[in-house]
């Protein structure tokens, strides 16, 4: 059984009137046939009003607290998230990885090649817990930002290919990793609410992302369908 762990930063752990894209991945999970359970340290979404992951507003209802365990924290990065990954491989069991980091990294703390020293950080010590698990990667999306800031978008295109170098570097048949190819229709401009943040429609994109990565790879699951079709309820 797959036991997912979502790692992300401010794009994965979301704010108070969020679904997520965990959420959008957790509505695939549950139509599927295979087992699987979500595990994670935490549960909460970030609240700017505290300052601190303390809401648990989540838009659906529907949404049940085991499913809402994850590994986010906003303004967390491959920096913050290669110290903690072993011992919450350990503690959690998990057995599958979707990370979605990068980008504040890059517009906050670390450069694209130093970026990417702790992205091998984090694959070493994730083996280090488990020599079996398995660890899908999402590129970094430029946000805002990139488009007046010409040396922070080179550091993000650097960043990318250095991801899918060490993707391809670094797999191996006992611990499969794979990068995720970002939805060909992702859009800053109507896929987020800020130009970095997910709404509807970039969370199911992201969601998808992943959800294909898997099935083309291991045949887990199914294709979720297109986000543009799937959002008259939500």
């Amino acid at each position: 059984m797959r036991s997912f762990l979502f790692v992300g930063d401010s794009m994965t752990i979301g704010c108070p009137g969020d679904f997520t894209w965990r959420y959008r991945m957790w509505q695939h999970l549950e139509a599927g046939s295979e087992p699987y359970e979500i595990v994670g340290p935490r549960t909460a979404l970030y609240d700017p009003t505290t300052a601190a992951a303390t809401s648990d507003a989540y838009a659906a209802e529907d949404f049940p607290a085991a499913a809402r365990r994850h590994l986010a924290g906003w303004g967390e990065g491959w920096l913050h998230m290669a110290p903690a990954i072993r011992e919450t491989v350990d503690a959690t069991g998990a057995n599958t990885l979707l990370v979605s980091l990068g980008l504040i990294d890059l517009g906050f703390y670390t450069n694209a090649t130093q970026t990417a020293a702790n992205l091998d950080l984090f694959l070493t010590e994730a083996r280090a817990a488990n020599p079996h698990i398995a660890i899908v990667i999402h590129p970094v999306i430029p946000n805002v930002r990139a488009e007046r800031d010409a040396p922070f978008a080179a550091e993000c295109t650097r960043f990318n290919e250095l991801l899918a170098k060490t993707v391809a570097d670094r797999g191996e048949p006992r611990s499969p990793l794979l990068l995720a190819t970002p939805h060909p229709t992702y859009d800053i401009h109507t896929d987020t609410y800020d130009g970095t943040h997910p709404g509807p429609t970039g969370e199911h994109k992201l969601a998808m992302a992943f959800a294909d990565a898997m099935r083309q790879a291991w045949g887990t699951g199914t294709q979720l369908p297109d986000a543009m079709g799937t959002l008259a309820a939500r």
